[in-house]
């Protein structure tokens, strides 16, 4: 089973280099980007389990990358930056962010606070069984590959992003279509009830996809 997948989004080459190191010897798979132009198309082809976002950018900074990341994806996102006055502080959180670290800091303390995100967010290796490859448009459930849809692997997705947590009906739609053409609840139920059984029919004694009436939906461990 795979590690939870971290992005790694901070232009100091050094300071990028220490940080991979520390995680990788930490079991956590890291994928390093130096500049916020790139940052948006790597979160949604990548979907990592945690976002690290320096605030200063070359091409675009770390807020507006946060701000527009919250419109279609709850992924934990801890925040980082050389400038500590309280307002850009403030606007950090309120635009999303699970954390916020100050520079200069030591490496440990990041991976500290990572475990700690990604603990409250229930995400661990071996939380959901699921192994999803976004480029190929290909998955497995307990080591079983899955024949899967286009619609089918992107509700997946969605949910492998945040196992444990409920997503709702409108948050699930706006991943099913590239188009984004406008379905209903029905719409959503019904690709909910064809990924559900054939997740089950891999491991017929679990339910990985729990309804929670008139919410949504959450993928379980």
């Amino acid at each position: 089973m795979s590690a939870p997948r971290i992005l790694l989004v901070e232009d100091e080459p050094k300071l990028a280099a220490l940080l991979v190191d520390y995680l990788r010897a930490a079991q956590y798979e890291v994928e390093h980007i130096d500049d916020g132009v790139r940052a948006m198309a790597a979160l949604h082809e990548r979907q990592p389990d945690l976002l690290i976002l320096d605030l200063m950018l070359p091409g675009r900074d770390g807020l507006s990358i946060c701000r527009e990341l919250r419109g279609f994806s709850q992924v934990p996102v801890m925040m980082v930056t050389a400038r500590v006055d309280e307002i850009d502080r403030l606007l950090g959180l309120e635009l999303g962010a699970d954390d916020y670290i100050c520079k200069p800091y030591s490496p440990r303390e990041v991976v500290a606070r990572v475990k700690a995100i990604l603990r409250r967010a229930g995400l661990t290796a071996q939380s959901t069984g699921l192994s999803l490859d976004a480029a190929s448009y290909r998955a497995s459930y307990n080591g079983v590959a899955l024949d899967l849809t286009p619609v089918e692997f992107r509700l997946l997705q969605a949910l492998h992003a945040r196992p444990g947590h409920v997503l709702s009906r409108d948050q699930l739609m706006n991943h099913l279509y590239e188009d984004h053409r406008v379905v209903t609840d029905r719409t959503v139920d019904s690709h909910v009830k064809n990924l559900r059984r054939k997740l089950q029919q891999i491991s017929p004694d679990k339910e990985p996809i729990r309804s929670i009436y008139g919410v949504g939906y959450c993928l379980e461990g």
